[in-house]
């Protein structure tokens, strides 16, 4: 059997880390998934998916992503049953996160999204696309100032009769 979701979207709210009676960190957001179509004369819809993430990766999502934040989201799809204050018996469908990614955006201090992409703190163990976790590499002190203040006339004209050596 398979049972694998991929998402890729933005978070509705600020996601709230709790820990169960046992001490195990769990967090439960939403995110917000544009539709690839758009019909001729409406706006672009958006379905939305409840997201569950355990132990690291709970913590792990409240440390790095807020609201509005690009999110993406590898796991499976679960439903539960419950009972309301009422008395209904209800199904929630969510996905069980399994590995949380960074999307290549980065939200700067002043909450802004810009381009480049987002790195974990130095020395933060990170989900790994194979069910595991590893050490984030360690972020640069400083950009150098060609990569945050380049200009196409940084780069030299490349001639194009010279034989390329593939």
């Amino acid at each position: 059997m398979i049972n694998r979701v991929v998402l890729m979207g933005r978070l509705v709210a600020d996601p709230e880390l709790k820990t169960t009676n046992t001490g195990i960190s769990v967090t439960s957001f939403r995110i917000a998934v544009d539709r690839s179509y758009v019909k001729a004369g409406e706006q672009r819809q958006a379905d939305f998916f409840d997201i569950v993430a355990w132990r690291s990766s709970a913590e792990f999502v409240c440390r790095n992503f807020s609201k509005g934040s690009l999110i993406a989201i590898d796991g499976q799809l679960q439903s539960r049953q419950y009972q309301t204050k009422d008395g209904q018996n209800r199904t929630a469908i969510e996905v069980v996160a399994d590995n949380v990614s960074f999307t290549g955006e980065r939200r700067d201090t002043a909450g802004t999204y810009g381009g480049g992409y987002s790195q974990a703190p130095a020395n933060t163990r990170v989900p790994n696309a194979y069910g595991g976790s590893q050490v984030a590499p360690e972020a640069p002190a400083q950009q150098s100032a060609a990569y945050s203040a380049g200009s196409p006339d940084d780069f030299q004209a490349m001639p194009l009769d010279d034989d390329l050596p593939f």
